[in-house]
């Protein structure tokens, strides 16, 4: 197997470590570099790659990356970072698959009014795919540029897809209650993230104004093919990881049972990591894994309940990163993740 040479950029924090964890078992891999302003070993950054994996940080050059003949980059830098150094990227012919929030919004109006700052790079806003590959998957083998999707919008837009695309819920009256562990707020130190502040305790934070929303809205607006509104509030729980999310809506007519089994059959039968369940899944069931399971269930008062539960660091981050690297370089997709 032929094996693409890949680069790293921002190799210091928590989706870098899953990542390399994903792409040192993966057979068509080559981990060409990883720059860092942490100019260290990345084993010592990370400790569990001692003896795995004996390489330095080394500073972002997109021309010495070039020279290293890497065909592939996964950013993991923050948002707005991460725009300022994929445009050269892209210049020189490498293929990017962006972790940050930077290219997920095709609107930079949007960007700005949910960020809080200008686009770096609103050129290309509209060249980049969204990277959830059970909705865009013959784009994502296409592009250049794949806006790795948010871990809280892959449980929302998941759970719901079937039934906006069939046109059998109300789609602005969609109510989307998640909970995450603490690693979803990444590895630098916040107050709210310390442990005498989080454990214990559960907190909800951004309400209203959470920058997933308009993620969560315009991805369900494509399925839709017409404007769709949601209602999301995040809570943070203290554990490490894992994302649970329960989402409430109203159908616009009586779905039996059987109906919704196989609207949900019919729609991922083909996706080999969204797993239907016949029970409201757990956070521990997705554990350290790219499945995303998913739950539903009429109840009373003519609501429909879904329920759907990932590992927010693996198919919410790094797992959804090399699925959509497997379906750009031609590799079976589930290659590395099973």
């Amino acid at each position: 197997m032929t094996k693409v040479p890949v680069a790293i950029l921002g190799g210091s924090g928590y989706t870098a470590a899953e990542l390399l964890k994903i792409l040192l078992r993966h057979p068509g891999v080559e981990i060409a570099m990883i720059t860092s302003r942490q100019k260290e070993s990345i084993a010592d950054l990370h400790p569990f790659l001692h003896c795995r994996l004996n390489m330095d940080c080394e500073p972002f050059d997109p021309d010495h990356l070039q020279r290293r003949g890497v065909a592939a980059v996964f950013s993991c830098l923050p948002h707005g970072a991460s725009s300022s150094c994929i445009p050269p990227l892209l210049q020189r012919g490498i293929r990017v698959i962006d972790l940050s929030a930077d290219y997920r919004l095709r609107d930079p109006v949007i960007y700005e009014q949910w960020y809080h700052e200008p686009h770096q790079d609103p050129h290309h806003l509209a060249e980049a795919v969204y990277g959830l590959p059970e909705i865009y998957g013959e784009r994502i083998a296409q592009a250049r540029l794949v806006a790795n999707p948010g871990c809280y919008p892959q449980t929302a837009i998941l759970g719901l897809a079937p039934l906006i695309a069939a046109g059998c819920i109300h789609r602005t009256d969609i109510i989307i209650d998640s909970k995450s562990g603490v690693s979803g707020g990444g590895r630098t130190p916040k107050l709210t993230f310390h442990f005498p502040e989080c454990n214990e305790s559960v907190s909800a934070y951004g309400i209203g104004v959470h920058r997933h929303t308009p993620e969560i809205e315009q991805v369900l607006s494509d399925v839709a093919g017409q404007k769709v509104e949601v209602i999301f509030t995040p809570h943070l729980i203290p554990m490490d990881r894992g994302i649970l999310s329960t989402i409430y809506v109203t159908p616009t007519r009586p779905l039996e049972p059987l109906e919704l089994q196989e609207l949900y059959q019919r729609y991922y039968q083909r996706q080999p990591f969204v797993r239907l369940r016949s029970r409201p899944p757990a956070t521990k069931d997705t554990l350290h894994s790219n499945f995303l399971d998913i739950y539903v269930q009429a109840v009373r008062g003519g609501r429909l309940i879904i329920v759907t539960a990932e590992d927010n660091l693996v198919r919410g981050a790094s797992g959804v990163a090399v699925q959509n690297f497997n379906r750009m370089f031609g590799f079976e997709e589930t290659t590395a993740l099973l």
